[in-house]
């Protein structure tokens, strides 16, 4: 085997091991601290945190990595990522991808227009349906990084959505993706999409 070969060879195995994917069963010894805000499975029960049961891996270990490098700021999360290494956070993406997120209940007096928003968005205002991104059952595209929002705790919707559209949230990439769909939405629009998302199956 000629010498470029094996340069190759050993390249692509050392970018295996530098990008290993996660292991689940090691995450779960790596989130009792986590389970005080985010519930031992990932349901949190507390409004303004949010629920990571079943959310993708991709997107939870994105997210993992903005908050320790600082690019996603969250005060509750101050120095809770400051001392994990890269498998730490891919190991506790992994674990609460695996786990089973549960579903509350939609505020019924918000419950119509949060759903003819998230389906069918307001297109005379270039609002996209929300469905487009995170799919008519709210599951998310775990593949493309969009996150799942079946089932999310209203009260942390409700701050996310607002904080894109004043932009004190901007870890949605050079498109600014959510911070262009937010600009579009009244504070009515944030609080009936985030009751719908809540009850959203």
């Amino acid at each position: 085997m000629n010498r470029w070969m094996l340069c190759l060879l050993l390249g692509l195995g050392w970018c295996a091991v530098a990008q290993a994917a996660g292991d689940a069963v090691a995450g779960q010894a790596k989130v009792a601290v986590c389970g005080a805000c985010h519930g031992p499975d990932g349901n949190s029960l507390v409004p303004i945190f949010p629920k990571l049961a079943g959310q993708g891996e991709r997107y939870l270990l994105q997210e993992l990595q903005d908050i320790q490098a600082g690019r996603r700021v969250v005060p509750e999360m101050t120095g809770q990522l400051t001392n994990l290494a890269a498998q730490d956070l891919a190991d506790i993406a992994a674990f609460y991808a695996g786990q089973t997120a549960n579903v509350g209940a939609a505020d019924p007096a918000l419950a119509a227009q949060g759903a003819a928003l998230y389906h069918g968005g307001r297109l005379d205002a270039g609002l996209p349906a929300c469905s487009a991104c995170h799919g008519p059952d709210g599951a998310g595209l775990a593949a493309a990084g969009f996150p799942q929002l079946s089932g999310q705790q209203a009260a942390y919707t409700l701050k996310q959505l607002s904080n894109f559209r004043s932009g004190a949230r901007n870890d949605d990439g050079d498109t600014a993706i959510m911070r262009t769909v937010a600009s579009k939405l009244t504070d009515s629009d944030i609080a009936a999409l985030a009751a719908y998302i809540q009850g959203l199956r």
